[in-house]
């Protein structure tokens, strides 16, 4: 006895001096051994538990345990049979005896240690092991050491570590699954003693049938939830008296155990078949806890649950059963189960759901203000918008489809949780549930069934309140303190400011409610685009020309500030706009030509306004604000007409077919013309340079109009970018206007013959314009000294990229078209293959430049190859071949091209 205390002092000692901060790294390695020795020796378990009956050191114990897990881990099978039973009894009744005294951490790892035990030995060497865990739970003094034994057991049987076979992981699921019905009656029972104990406690029982119904109806179906009328049309009503009722307040125990017993359950959901053991009563007692996150005055004592905290604006400590509620709810949802009593189940399911929602949104009462879901905690919010995404993906198409139902009215009551949302991320989770209510009805319209369009005119009137709440809130008419908010300049890892996505998200449920009532989006945006268009058109009368250049005459505060609003609410309407562009092509071109005719005219004068007044450059008493606004607008009305070149190539052919109107469409063209091309240049604002690029190419692939090379202003962008006035614009600019020109030559014209396409003229002009466009380049080919000036190749080199960048874009932009475009453009091109081929070797220890090289000749193989033919191939590969033998391997390696580039390179040689 003296040397087992001498050995626990010393080991005390050796722990104590491990965990002091001031112990070297080598004293711990040391310590570390001795310890390690010590645990190998045979009957150390003996000693282990000797000493953790004889200290309060928790490090002492918690090694203890370590050894003992470790034997039990590794070292089981080689154990006598008593050893292993005493071991056994030796944990559990120092369990049974420290639990309440003991460190949490140091009673959670007996507990882990015996169900390793069991994990091996149940039920053949250990047969009362889960026997034992349902007598804990019903003890009143032991049922929260028994539930932390049953989660422990599911979290380390369930889904067992890879040192047992599969046979016993088998058998270990088969045991656990006889044991499920036993444990959720446990559970369920446990949970509503909790709720009996409260005599406030919150009544959300069903109410009592009204007098009209039939009791002596013998039909199985008029008998079924389902279909009780009667039952159904009072099920979801709550009246104010009952929905502001407090809800129980929980001693620390009873909350705590309830914890316990919502922990066990999220996990035995995650693993067992819950269709076949999931019940309406054990869901009804779920959801009477989740109640608990829905009231910022349940007030209750700390669970001592470290995974959920307390609530934010100080929600109570009751609101963490509320947040492992709806953790049970949503992993039961996810699953999809289909229970034996199914209707039961889907009845119980919406009124809870309903009732939830009817609480979390009431208003409060008279005289008070405040939202009250800002109140609640920010988790409990989350996991709840979580499962109404579930509940309307996974069953809201079986409730649907029954008019008894109150779904209109579920929507109305999430709307109302929608738009009461206090962060955006929220928000943003709500809208995805509309999305998914959204698609849902999209599919029931696919081939125009008639059922789906009924079902659709059903929830017309709601639809149509949602999308007027969005386009509203979107708006800083109405929304500016909260908008302001939202940052406008650091992008995310989508390249979006804050702003950029909540429009983003905003309009895209507008879209997906526009492709269901077309007619009835167009009605809601349109006019607050008329009046914002209005006032931006209006501008004009307000600036004034003086010495120092333009000055906007708006410098009263509220004036520049209701100004601001208008040009940010002009810009979000433009882009709903756009939005609405493929609802007018289509099979509904004719019925809606006239509506998208008086559009895209507006959008014309908008942009050519912007582009003639260029407002950004006029002096204002608020530049940093203004200027931004203005910018923004002009670049939106540029990007809504280039979402309606599909509808004007559409205009197009009507103008070809019919001999009608063709006056009309010169017009749009020879606008559009006039606002985007003299955007193309230096000290344009680079959002508007870029969005006028988009537009201008559009025109010239989308549309095609035969005539374009005839107008002044394209003529005049043809000099200009020949003599190099776009090279210091963004190169994303360049390739766009570069391969807008060249399609004007080799794309062909809609609704013309192929003898009328005047293909000879256009071949020689785009000839033309290449060899102007790639003239200094291929100029290099014959430079003297280049191969041996340094200086020389590094001033070239700025001009080579761009222009390989250039050629190799416009043979990129030709794949997939007819083999008379492609021979133009290969016969344009047939130069720069030349030079390339010439100057590679000079460049061929630069690897930007060789790369640039090989992007060129991929793109040619991929798009041009059968213009090109097989010699010229031939000798384009042959080239590389020799660069890169000639030189040594390193040398080539340094380049750091990709392979992919290469294998490519050759592949499509071959």
């Amino acid at each position: 006895m003296a040397s087992d205390e001498a050995s626990l002092r010393a080991l005390e000692g050796l722990l104590n001096e491990f965990f002091n901060g001031c112990t070297s790294n080598e004293r711990k390695r040391e310590i570390e051994q001795q310890l390690g020795a010590f645990g190998q020796q045979s009957g150390a378990w003996r000693h282990c538990f000797y000493f953790m009956s004889q200290t309060q050191n928790e490090y002492v114990m918690m090694y203890c345990l370590t050894v003992l897990e470790n034997i039990v881990n590794k070292l089981w099978m080689g154990i006598l049979g008593h050893d292993k039973m005493e071991i056994r009894t030796s944990l559990i009744n120092f369990l049974m005896e420290r639990h309440k005294v003991v460190a949490p951490y140091v009673r959670n790892k007996i507990c882990k240690v015996i169900v390793d035990i069991g994990r091996i030995d149940w039920p053949h060497f250990y047969p009362d092991f889960f026997t034992n865990i349902l007598q804990l739970i019903q003890q009143p003094e032991t049922a929260s050491l028994g539930l932390m034994m049953l989660q422990t057991t599911s979290e380390e049987m369930a889904c067992p570590r890879e040192d047992l076979s599969v046979a016993r992981k088998q058998e270990l699921h088969r045991l656990l699954l006889e044991q499920v019905p036993t444990v959720l009656s446990l559970l369920s029972g446990l949970l509503e003693q909790v709720l009996e104990k409260s005599s406030h406690m919150v009544t959300t029982a069903t109410p009592p049938p009204s007098p009209n119904h039939d009791d002596s109806s013998n039909s199985s179906w008029n008998s079924s939830p389902m279909n009780s009328g009667s039952i159904i049309s009072g099920m979801f009503q709550v009246s104010d008296k009952e929905n502001i009722r407090p809800l129980p307040s929980l001693d620390h125990d009873s909350e705590h155990m309830s914890a316990q017993a919502l922990q066990c359950l999220n996990h035995l959901f995650s693993w067992i078949p819950l269709s076949s053991v999931i019940t309406p009563s054990l869901l009804i007692t779920i959801f009477k806890f989740a109640s608990f996150g829905c009231d910022h005055n349940s007030q209750g004592s700390p669970s001592g649950l470290s995974n959920f905290g307390g609530g934010r604006n100080g929600a109570g400590k009751t609101a963490n059963l509320g947040i492992l509620a709806m953790c049970c709810i949503n992993e039961v949802m996810s699953k999809s189960c289909v229970p034996a009593d199914f209707e039961e189940y889907l009845y119980r399911m919406f009124q809870q759901t309903f009732q939830l929602l009817q609480r979390l949104t009431r208003e409060p009462p008279s005289g008070a203000y405040g939202n009250k879901l800002a109140e609640l905690d920010e988790m409990y919010i989350d996991k709840f918008t979580e499962f109404l995404r579930l509940f309307v993906s996974v069953h809201l198409r079986r409730f649907e489809s029954n008019s008894q139902f109150p779904v209109v009215d579920f929507l109305a009551l999430l709307f109302k949780y929608t738009f009461k949302q206090p962060q955006q991320e929220g928000y943003y989770a709500c809208l995805d549930v509309w999305m998914v209510f959204l698609d849902f009805l999209h599919n029931l319209t696919k081939g125009r069934n008639a059922d789906g369009n009924n079902t659709v005119a059903k929830y017309k009137d709601a639809l149509v309140t949602l999308m007027c709440e969005i386009v509203r809130k979107l708006q800083f008419r109405y929304n500016q303190a909260q908008l302001e908010e939202l940052d406008d300049e650091s992008l995310d890892d989508d390249e979006e400011t804050e702003w950029q996505h909540f429009l983003r998200q905003c309009l895209e449920v507008v879209a997906k409610i526009a492709e269901l009532l077309p007619e009835e989006a167009f009605r809601t945006l349109y006019p607050p685009f008329q009046e914002y268009l209005d006032i931006y058109l209006g501008l004009d009368q307000y600036v004034l020309s003086e010495a120092n250049g333009r000055r906007l005459n708006i410098t009263a505060e509220n004036e520049c500030r209701r100004l601001h609003c208008s040009l940010r609410d002009l810009g979000s309407m433009l882009q709903a706009i756009g939005r609405l562009a493929e609802h007018f092509i289509g099979e509904m071109f004719p019925q809606r030509l006239q509506d998208a005719l008086s559009l895209v005219e507006r959008l014309c004068q908008a942009a050519v306004y912007g582009t003639k007044l260029k407002l950004y450059d006029v002096n204002t008493a608020i530049p940093t604000v203004l200027r931004p606004d203005f910018i923004e607008v002009h670049a939106q009305s540029l990007a809504a007409l280039h979402a309606y070149c599909h509808w004007l190539s559409q205009f197009y052919h009507l103008t070809k077919q019919t001999n009608h109107q063709q006056d009309k469409f010169a017009s749009l063209v020879s606008t559009i013309v006039d606002a985007s091309t003299p955007l193309l240049k230096t000290q344009i604002p680079e959002k508007v340079t870029l969005s006028a690029a988009h537009l201008f190419l559009s025109l010239v692939t989308t549309v095609r109009p035969s005539f374009l090379m005839a107008l002044p202003a394209i003529q005049t962008l043809f000099s200009s970018v020949s003599h190099g006035a776009i090279t210091t614009l963004p190169t994303e600019v360049q390739l766009l206007v570069c391969r807008a020109l060249s399609h004007i030559f080799v794309l062909p014209w809609p609704a013309v013959g192929d003898n009328e396409q005047e293909w000879e003229a256009r071949s020689s002009s785009h000839l033309n314009f290449l060899k102007e466009l790639t003239k200094e380049y291929r100029g290099m080919k014959d430079m003297p000294g280049l191969s041996q000036d340094k200086n020389m190749q590094e001033r070239a080199k700025p001009e080579i990229r761009r222009t390989l960048m250039v050629v190799c874009d416009l043979a990129e932009s030709v794949a997939g078209e007819v083999m008379k475009t492609r021979q133009i453009c290969y016969q344009s091109l047939q130069e720069s293959v030349h030079t390339t081929l010439a100057i590679l070797p000079v460049y061929i220890h630069q690897p930007d430049v060789v790369e640039d090289m090989m992007s060129f000749f991929l793109a040619l193989f991929q798009s041009l190859r059968v213009q090109m033919g097989v010699s010229l191939t031939e000798r384009i590969i042959q080239t590389f071949m020799n660069m890169f033998t000639r030189y040594p391997s390193s040398l080539v390696l340094s380049c750091n091209i990709p392979s992919s580039l290469g294998n490519q390179l050759i592949l499509f040689a071959i």
